[in-house]
């Protein structure tokens, strides 16, 4: 699978690990940045590239997720989701994340390294790239209440 991945500073130190576990386990990594640490970065250049990255790989029929990490993670989710089509959750342990895959298609995770251990936020990751949607009728339905929205505004509702 290829994983897009986009972190602040504070995420950047777990992003590398996280970089080179992914690739060991045999995912095509794209890192969008920050490629070094800079206490002063603007991270969300970096969440909104590997957003796109994601929703272009995927219009074009590739498998792909994306990961943005932060130290809460929460501006990096914002970052995210400002990309039309994008569907970033926060998770802060592996069940959230599998459920934010199973039931909202979500195709980004958000991680905040400061507030796991490197083995538990690797988990979170791990659990949300194996999980799939479920497809079941009543989130798809959901899903696309939401997407109808993005694309019409109030009108949608």
């Amino acid at each position: 699978m290829k994983v897009h991945l986009g972190t602040d500073h504070a995420g950047f130190e777990f992003k590398e690990v996280l970089r080179t576990h992914l690739e060991k386990a045999g995912h095509e990594v794209v890192d969008h940045g920050a490629l070094e640490y800079d206490a002063l970065d603007d991270y969300p250049a970096f969440c909104i590239a590997a957003a796109q990255g994601v929703v272009d790989d995927r219009a074009a029929g590739v498998e792909a997720l994306g990961v943005v990490i932060g130290g809460s993670g929460n501006g990096e989710q914002m970052a995210a989701n400002l990309v039309k089509g994008a569907r970033t959750a926060l998770a802060w342990n592996p069940e959230i994340s599998k459920l934010a895959r199973a039931h909202n298609d979500a195709q980004i995770v958000a991680v905040g390294a400061r507030q796991h251990p490197e083995d538990e936020a690797i988990a979170i990751v791990e659990a949300f790239l194996a999980e799939p949607f479920s497809g079941d009728d009543r989130h798809a339905r959901r899903i696309a209440i939401m997407a109808d929205y993005e694309e019409q505004g109030p009108k949608a509702l």
